[in-house]
């Protein structure tokens, strides 16, 4: 057993920003896909996919596969949570490159229709 604490490994910064560069790249990607894939979800009661009505508040894919969504409801009493919560689940789970999701629920900000797409809001009659 060795002990490596008192190593110092040297890595040029330039690999380094290409590495992170890389990621960026294949993230931004990723969430690109990702947000086509919540766009093929839709509230039962609203016409409308959850990333355009603003439920999605938070897409943080990691370098292994991995996504973790926060995604709020338009009320808190919504009778559908759980099963959009596995729509949700099922629609990312589909893109290609992610091996697992993480859905949280979250209230906090409270959803409100500023929180909609302007697109939406004009659909809806809003503006």
């Amino acid at each position: 057993m060795t002990d490596l604490d008192d190593r110092t490994i040297a890595v040029p910064a330039a690999a380094i920003a290409d590495a992170q560069a890389q990621f960026a790249g294949r993230a931004n990607d990723l969430i690109e896909a990702v947000i086509a894939a919540l766009r093929t979800v839709h509230d039962p009661e609203i016409p409308v996919n959850i990333y355009d009505l603003g439920l999605i508040y938070r897409i943080a894919p990691d370098h292994q596969g991995a996504v973790e969504i926060d995604m709020t409801l338009t009320a808190p009493g919504c009778p559908v949570a759980g099963e959009m919560m596995n729509w949700v689940r099922t629609a990312v789970s589909d893109v290609d490159g992610i091996k697992s999701v993480k859905v949280n629920l979250v209230f906090d900000p409270p959803w409100d229709k500023s929180k909609m797409s302007e697109d939406v809001q004009l659909e809806l009659g809003l503006l």
